[in-house]
Order: C-alpha cells, then structure tokens, then sequence
C-alpha cells in the first residue's frame, strides 16, 4: 500500500493519485474482495430490487387502471349518472325559486330530453315499431298516388281562404305575394332543364320555407323563440368588449368602427370553432338536413352542405361533404354554390346585429333560406345526371385536427384574422370606389344639368320595381332599391350600414323628410330589406366561392365555372323570395296610446313613438275661422294644445304656424 500512497517528490513529477488511474480502480476492487464483475452483478441486484420495489408500489395503480378498463361502460354510466342527478337538483331548485325566470332553461332541457329518449327509443324499439306498422306503410304507399292529389287539393284551398281572409285589412301584402309568384316564375324561365324539375323538391322547399316564416313571424311561440333567441345573442355578443376593451382600450372602442364591430368576428369564429370541436354544429346541420333530405328528395350531399350554410360560409360549409365534391353532379354543385350565395356565415350575422340590425330577422332568414335555396336551385338547374349519392342513407362528415378544445378555440380565433383583414380591406376599397364613382357621375351629370347623379340614384330607379314588388311602398322603394344596388354590386356588409343608420333615424324620431331627401324608411320596409338583403350574393362573392372550391378539388375549376353565375342569379332571387314572404307575413306594431305617450313624454328629445303621436296629434288638429280644435281622442282635452306646442318644437306642420 505504500506504493500508493501520494508524496511531495511524486506531485513534483506530475504523478496522479493512483485511486484515480484504472490500475488503481482495480486494485481497490481487489482489496475490497470483489472483482469488477462481481460489482456490476451487484448493481443489476440492486436495480432489480428497485424495480420490484417501484412495482409493489404501482400495483394499485395498475389494478385501478385494469379495473376501469374492464368496468368502463358501469364507470360511465355511474359518473353520468351522478351528473344527471345533479343537473335535475339544480333544475328543480331554479323552477322552485323563480320558474319564470327559469322558464329558458325549463325549453332547453326539454329539448335535450326530447332527443336523448328519441335517440334511445330510436335505438332500441325502432326496428320493432317498423315491423309493427309495416302493414300500414305498404297501404298507404299503395294509396298513395290519388291520396296525394287530395292533400294538394287541400293545402291549395286552405291556403287561398288564409291569404283571403289575411289580407282583407292589409291588402298591401297581395303585392308581397305577387311578387313571390314572380321571381318563381322568373327562375322557371332560367331553368337550364325545363322538363327535368322535381316539382317535389321546389313545391316541399317553398312549402317549408312559408310554415318557418309563419311559425317564426306570425305564431307567439315563434316570435317569443326567436326574440329569445335574438336577445340572448345581443348579450352574449356583448361578452367582446371585454377582450377589445383590454386590447385597443375604450376610447377606441366606442369611437372607431374597425375596433368596435370586428372583434366580434373574431369572437364568434372562436366560439363556432369551439362548438364544431365538440361536435355540436355537426349534430345540429345532420338534424336539419335529414328533415330536408326525406321531405324534398335531394341527395345526402347537397343537403348537408345547405343545411351548414345556415350557421357558416359559402366556402366553410362545403368541407363538410370535401371527399364528394370531386364526384357531385352539375345539379348537386349548382345546390351548394346557390346555398353559400343566398346565405350569411354566423360571424357575420354577429357584426350585423352589432350595427342595430334585428337579431331575430337575421336568424329567420338564414333558417328560411335553406329549403328554398335547394327548391330553386331544384328549379333552375334540375338533376339530368345519375348522380353517386342518391339513397345513399348517411356520409361521413370531414373530421377536425385539433386535439384539444384550446387548439380549437385558438384556431378558430386565427383563421377569423383573414376574415376580418379581408372585410377591413374590401370595406376601404369598396367606399373608396364607390365614392371614386359618384364623383365622376356627378362630373358627367354637370355637363347636362342633372344634379345630384350617383350610383345609388341610378339603382333607386333601376330596382325600385323589384323593391316595390317585394313589399315596400313606393315612397320607400327608391331607398330599398338602393340598398339592393349596393348589395348587388359591392357587398351586403356596405348596404347593412346604410339600413342601420335609416334605422337608427327612425327611432331616432327624425323627421320622414328632410326637404327632398327621405330620411329612413317605414317599419315594414326595414325588415323587408333586412331579409332581401341576408346572403352572399354579390359580384364580390364570385371570386370567393371559386377560390375556394378549387382549392377543394382543381380538378374540375371548369365546371366550377360554368355554373357560378346562375347559381348567383338563383342566391339573389332566394333572399328576394325570403323578402317577399316577410311582406307577406309582416303584421304592423301599434304604437300604443297616443295620449297616454305623450302625457310621461318630456319632449327633451326624441323618438319614433314621439313622432308617430305627434303626427296622429297634428293630423288630429282643425283650425277654422282662426280657433284651433281637435278630433278623436284629442277632442276636449285639456292638454291638447300645450301637447302641440311641444311637437311643433321638433315637427314641421302647417298647425304649428
């Protein structure tokens, strides 16, 4: 050992501690007794000991897992189960605190329970309930040809003695029904295949268009629904602010329309990214569909595609059927084409209401436009083809990639960026553009003495028949023609604008007519507009609708192509048809009691029930011989005239004088 051991001389020399050198290492395992070998045997015990040690411990772990494993559809049904009961504790305790109040969650539930015991009953007592009512089905199949005949009959004559009796006190709404036997006859006179119309498909495509819009804007469920409903996504639209307020500040907010209104698309498209991710749109476009598929006879594809348009865009909504697009028909992609154009994508539809656009109305016609823009696409461009899908039950929806509801919820907030930088850009170049074209029209109207020409003048006079034939007066047509002229030729998000800020006058209480020019137009005519004016269809459009089915199959960019510009022509037509029928159906708001709104009125400013009254109160006034008197309910009113006075403050009238 001595030789081992470290000395002055041998650190002089540069010797190293021997422990250190390999000679070393083998002569401490040497006086230790144990070879190398034996110490690496040693070290795999140890480790092995570890092992059993780490699996000893692990062993209620694995048998946790093999136990959820073998027992997952119990666990399942337990933790569901657990969750059940406490969802119906929370229900029953809101019903018991205040069931108005909770009378929305009482809807919801019910229509959650309606389609889980469907769904269950569907599952398991389907097959049999079939079997028992197949003697039925195979008598009234065979039935059925003269039984048909008798049903049209009747629904024919049912609905003249309805619009008989219904337009007896309005008969402004026969020209609302005028022009809808219009336009259909129109698009009968595009028609690429005369002889081929599936008479079925256009005749159930307007018939369940007419039932929606009467459930909708005749029926208090209807109404009620779809105010609820139109509220609830005002409110839940307000939720942007918080996030904007944080990035661009209040100031900004409240004063700039980019950083007001476009944060709400990327909102929306967030929380539409979120749902599709959970697969609820998938669910709900799969129910809307299946109803329009067996009731109007169009194949699984075209439908499907449709049916998505109501909740997203012209190129959103054919990923859905992606795999099929490359062997559709002409007619199937007429069908799609014509639904991405006479729809709007639910981001949209958020930016829309923010402008003070009714919530309700949007929604309606998005949901309406679906079975009517396949009837007339039906109608325009009949099925000649034997097309792939037909009886084809069911198809295999295009599947997400995000792994997670943060990827999904961060994806759909990405791609909402090239949505909102392209309508920023479209915005800025359309106004420019179309302010760039008033100036050189008014330039060529100077050099013969007309003043005043512009774009919009020129589609006032151009559209006004087709706007007065959809329902508006014709003192109001010239202005709904104009909106349908920047619809048309730039885009619906411009004309959108324009029909707020008439909205906003009309409540505002401003006067009708600002010396020549009308200052907003009537309530009727602002929700004809609103659903003539809720689609795609725009030269604008063309562009995006090709761009994006290309890029879905290249392969047929020709055929794209050739269809495009009907499908255009019938996406329009679809939101005029939407249009008419919402004439047809429109039902006039009472303003109320004139006197008792003018007695809690303070005439510190206005509003329309203000001037609506006013009018009534100057129509009311009779001056003869120098005495002013008043008729109706005016008469002998004490207040009468100091209510005047207030009005002729605001309102121009030979009374006031």
């Amino acid at each position: 050992m001595e030789e081992n051991q470290i000395t002055m001389d041998s650190l002089e020399k540069g010797a190293d501690n021997p422990a250190f050198t390999s000679l070393g290492e083998e002569n401490l395992y040497e006086d230790c007794d144990g070879p190398r070998v034996e110490s690496k045997e040693g070290r795999r015990e140890g480790k092995g000991r570890f092992s059993s040690y780490c699996r000893k411990a692990l062993q209620p772990v694995s048998k946790a897992k093999h136990f959820c494993k073998t027992h997952a559809k119990v666990l399942r049904r337990v933790v569901l189960g657990l969750l059940g009961v406490a969802y119906l504790c929370y229900f029953i305790v809101a019903c018991w605190l205040n069931f108005q109040r909770a009378l929305a969650l009482v809807v919801m539930t019910a229509v959650v329970v309606f389609f889980i015991c469907w769904s269950l009953f569907k599952k398991h007592c389907g097959a049999k309930v079939l079997l028992l009512l197949s003697p039925i089905g195979n008598r009234f199949q065979k039935s059925w040809p003269w039984l048909k005949w008798l049903l049209w009959v009747a629904l024919l004559g049912g609905l003249i003695t309805w619009l008989a009796l219904d337009t007896f006190k309005n008969p402004e709404q026969l020209i609302s029904l005028g022009g809808f036997c219009f336009l259909v006859l129109f698009l009968f006179a595009c028609s690429k295949h005369h002889g081929a119309v599936s008479w079925r498909a256009v005749f159930w495509g307007l018939g369940l268009e007419f039932l929606l819009g009467l459930f909708i804007l005749r029926t208090a469920p209807g109404v009620q629904a779809f105010q609820w409903m139109g509220d609830q996504i005002q409110c839940f639209l307000g939720y942007t602010t918080a996030g904007s307020s944080f990035v661009f500040g209040n100031k900004l907010i409240e004063e700039v329309f980019a950083f007001q209104t476009l944060p709400i698309i990327v909102f929306f498209s967030c929380v539409m990214s979120i749902l599709y991710y959970l697969g609820v749109m998938q669910w709900l476009i799969v129910k809307i569909s299946w109803v329009l598929q067996v009731s109007m006879g169009t194949t699984p594809t075209e439908t499907l595609s449709v049916a998505g348009n109501i909740f997203v865009g012209q190129t959103e909504a054919p990923l859905l059927i992606r795999p099929y697009l490359a062997d559709m028909t002409f007619s199937e992609i007429h069908a799609v084409m014509t639904g991405g154009f006479a729809t709007i994508a639910g981001s949209v539809m958020g930016a829309y209401i923010s402008f003070g656009i009714d919530a309700a109305s949007l929604i309606a016609a998005s949901v309406m436009a679906a079975p009517c823009a396949l009837a007339m696409s039906k109608l325009v461009y009949p099925e000649v083809e034997e097309s792939k899908f037909k009886g084809k039950g069911n198809i295999d929806l295009s599947s997400r990639e995000e792994k997670n509801i943060l990827e999904a919820a961060s994806n759909g907030a990405a791609a909402s960026v090239v949505l909102v930088a392209n309508i920023a850009a479209n915005l800025i170049a359309f106004l420019a553009v179309l302010e760039f074209i008033n100036a050189a029209l008014r330039w060529f109207g100077e050099m013969v003495d007309i003043e005043g020409l512009s774009f919009q003048m020129i589609c006032s006079y151009v559209l006004m028949p087709v706007a007065f034939l959809m329902g508006a007066s014709w003192e109001d047509s010239p202005l709904v023609a104009e909106l349908l002229g920047i619809k048309i030729f730039l885009n619906e998000f411009v004309a959108y604008q324009q029909l707020a800020t008439y909205k906003k006058n009309r409540l505002s209480g401003l006067e009708e007519w600002n010396g020549s020019q009308k200052q907003w137009i009537s309530e009727r005519a602002e929700s004809i507009t609103t659903f003539a004016l809720c689609g795609f269809a725009n030269l604008s459009s063309i562009g995006i609708m090709l761009g994006g089915l290309t890029s879905m199959v290249p392969q047929r960019k020709s055929d794209l192509a050739s269809v495009v510009l009907r499908a255009l022509l019938t996406g329009f037509c679809v939101s005029m048809l939407n249009a008419c029928l919402a004439g047809l159906l429109h039902v006039p708001m009472e303003v109320g009691d004139c006197v008792t709104i003018l007695s809690s009125t303070n005439f510190s400013s206005t509003s329309y029930a203000m001037y609506t009254c006013c009018k009534e109160l100057f129509a009311s006034s009779v001056l003869e011989n120098g005495t002013l008197s008043f008729t109706g309910a005016w008469e002998g009113l004490a207040e009468s005239v100091l209510y005047l006075t207030q009005c002729c403050r605001h309102y121009n009238h030979a009374s006031c004088t």
